[in-house]
């Protein structure tokens, strides 16, 4: 299935109030699920859980540096700083990177995608908590070129 059709199955979800949807086409299989948790107002959970990864972002920006590069998440999802939970993290702050280096890993849809750096440098700062989710454009480092 295309990203578009994808979208179009998540907006089917939404807008029906669905908790779940399944599509099987050609051997190729999609299910969205949406967690409903505890009865009771819905969008507080959400609202929460979206401030608090964003904390230590706003922190960073209180004292910006011109020269550092910020590399943001490119989709929603949850960050992995390690390939796996008891392997060692892909780099750790201090940590010499190269352009296309691994930097972590966001979970979406069950998919694992690797973020790469896309500048060559030092590891400043790494803002995102592993195993917390992280919204679209959100500083995950700061890297020194």
């Amino acid at each position: 299935m295309t990203l578009k059709e994808i979208r179009a199955l998540l907006e089917l979800l939404q807008e029906y109030g669905l908790t779940e949807v399944e599509v099987e086409r050609g051997g190729d299989r999609v299910r969205l699920r949406r967690e409903t948790g505890v009865p009771g107002p819905g969008p507080a959970p959400v609202a929460a859980a979206a401030l608090a990864p964003s904390a230590p972002a706003e922190t960073a920006r209180e004292a910006p540096r011109p020269d550092l590069v910020t590399i943001e998440a490119p989709m929603v999802g949850t960050f992995y700083r390690a390939p796996a939970p008891d392997a060692e993290p892909f780099v750790r702050e201090g940590d010499v990177v190269k352009r296309g280096q691994a930097l972590c890993i966001i979970e979406a849809m069950k998919l694992m995608n690797e973020i790469e750096s896309k500048v060559a440098g030092r590891v400043v700062r790494v803002l995102a908590e592993n195993g917390q989710p992280v919204e679209y454009g959100q500083a995950l480092f700061l890297i020194e070129p």
